[in-house]
């Protein structure tokens, strides 16, 4: 049986939850909101980094173990660390996730041209959640304000 190994970089510290009851409904919440996030790696219009992030919240208040388990995975990890660290998502991600939302979401409004309303529910929760993913800031990509040097 080989050891378990751990991530090349260190993982925040959680603090559980005093009360038992409120940990397993935290437990629950996030086991929900993995599923989610791991059903939107394979389903582009459903988005993986939000579900992501709240899952890790989520554990890192209920389970020490599930909490660990999650932040030393090798996919979800450094997102995980690098939200809690800094609170930024890294731009590469942020593109990929915005554009395969967008590809999805428009090929799932061509598709219910019957409903006009679920086309224009779609269409909010799409622009919405990609405004929200893209005002995040990303350290690995600067705002162009800041790349233009000081004003005059």
């Amino acid at each position: 049986m080989s050891e378990e190994q751990e991530p090349p970089y260190e993982i925040p510290e959680s603090e559980l939850h005093p009360s038992m009851l409120v940990r397993v409904v935290l437990w629950t919440l996030g086991s929900l909101a993995l599923l989610l996030g791991i059903i939107g790696v394979f389903l582009p219009g459903l988005p993986t980094t939000p579900f992501v992030l709240v899952a890790a919240a989520c554990y890192a208040r209920a389970s020490e173990p599930f909490y660990r388990w999650l932040v030393a995975n090798p996919t979800f990890g450094p997102l995980i660390i690098e939200w809690r660290r800094h609170h930024s998502i890294p731009y590469r991600i942020k593109v990929i996730a915005v554009t395969l939302m967008s590809l999805t979401i428009c090929a799932s409004i061509w598709t219910l041209s019957a409903m006009p309303w679920l086309q224009i529910l779609l269409a909010v929760i799409g622009l919405s959640t990609s405004v929200w993913l893209w005002r995040v800031p990303s350290r690995d990509r600067p705002d162009i304000a800041d790349r233009s040097g000081p004003r005059a």
